[in-house]
């Protein structure tokens, strides 16, 4: 009950900071006994995920750095912690970083536990990661808004890899972070833990064997769309464009890309086959598919010629085409402009 409410109902005249303070003491007698449960992991249940900022500058190429996102995920038994960077946020980068970490697991968490991640789903799962849930058969929990404590073991993980992974070193580049982070985390994970009193490694074997099995296939690139191939033969992923043999030109494509992959595929014919670029608006050029253009635009321009050179042979030679041409006496120009005696007779004319 609000102390207005309380002043009002006991008809109190003065200021209210004297009620509020002796409210204040008397609350604590009236509450209701709320002991707090403590959460217990069973082996194989669940596993918390998050992004993770590192505030740290990777070069990305092109002249370019960056602050990519880095996907953790720590499982809630043996609380063995697993991470990767990705190139962005979004859905298919994040489904193809978790394919990537739980097929180094060799199992999956029976749930997944998220927070409410755009890419994920905020409310409800997107229809991409509920695709992919589905595929790997497990439960994904979204945890409420701004309810850090939903998921505490992981929120704790990104701190311990802020303070004991990123001091003192350097990166670079995307990929020597990942292997640098994978190098480091099969330490971490051998290290004492306090609060369950073992090495996550000494527990992990117990926690994979109740986890669920990986797929026997591996899940369709998430990130995968079909276009026609104009003139301008490149196609768009992310913010960057990567170049396509021009042999596809005119046809209809399927591109399928993932953290370290971009595929273009016409029919059973992989026309492009790129790095994944992680810099900003940038074209990927194919050395092979620039040749190819040249060839191709130096063979329309001979034809262009040829069809050139045949229309002037046409107008010089018409007989050539099986066209009666009237062929005057040369007199009879001249005479038409009064060049000879004459003038130009009204019959010439």
């Amino acid at each position: 009950m609000p102390v207005t409410v309380i002043a009002e109902r006991i008809g109190w005249e003065r200021g209210l900071t004297i009620l509020r303070e002796r409210v204040r003491e008397l609350r604590p007698g009236y509450l209701p006994v709320d002991p707090v449960s403590r959460t217990v992991y069973r082996p194989g249940e669940l596993a918390q995920c998050d992004v993770w900022f590192p505030p740290v500058d990777i070069p990305l190429g092109y002249g370019q750095s960056g602050r990519p996102s880095v996907l953790v995920i720590v499982s809630g038994y043996s609380r063995v912690i697993t991470a990767r960077m990705l190139p962005t946020r979004q859905t298919g980068d994040l489904i193809d970083g978790h394919w990537r970490l739980l097929t180094a697991w060799g199992a999956v968490p029976r749930t997944l536990v998220w927070d409410n991640e755009t890419g994920v789903g905020k409310g409800r799962l997107t229809s991409e990661f509920a695709a992919f849930a589905g595929l790997l058969a497990v439960k994904v929990h979204l945890c409420r808004p701004r309810d850090p404590e939903a998921k505490g073991l992981v929120e704790r993980a990104n701190g311990y890899l802020e303070t004991s992974f990123l001091p003192g070193r350097v990166f670079t580049g995307p990929d020597d972070f990942n292997n640098q982070l994978t190098a480091w985390l099969q330490i971490a994970n051998r290290r004492q833990h306090r609060i369950i009193g073992a090495r996550p490694m000494d527990r992990w074997d117990a926690d994979r064997a109740a986890m669920l099995s990986i797929p026997p296939l591996a899940p369709p690139h998430w990130w995968r769309f079909h276009t026609r191939i104009g003139r301008d033969h490149y196609i768009r992923v992310d913010t960057n464009d990567y170049s396509v043999h021009p042999r596809a030109i005119g046809h209809t494509v399927m591109v399928r890309a993932d953290n370290e992959e971009v595929t273009v595929i016409a029919g059973n014919d992989i026309v492009a086959r790129h790095t994944r670029c992680w810099a900003k608006h940038q074209s990927i050029t194919d050395p092979d598919h620039a040749a190819a253009a040249e060839v191709l635009r130096g063979e329309v321009i001979h034809r262009q010629a040829a069809r050139a050179a045949t229309a002037r042979a046409a107008l010089l030679a018409p007989d050539s085409l099986g066209i009666d041409v009237e062929q005057r006496e040369l007199g009879t120009y001249d005479r038409m402009f009064t060049l000879i005696e004459g003038g130009a007779g009204k019959e010439d004319t």
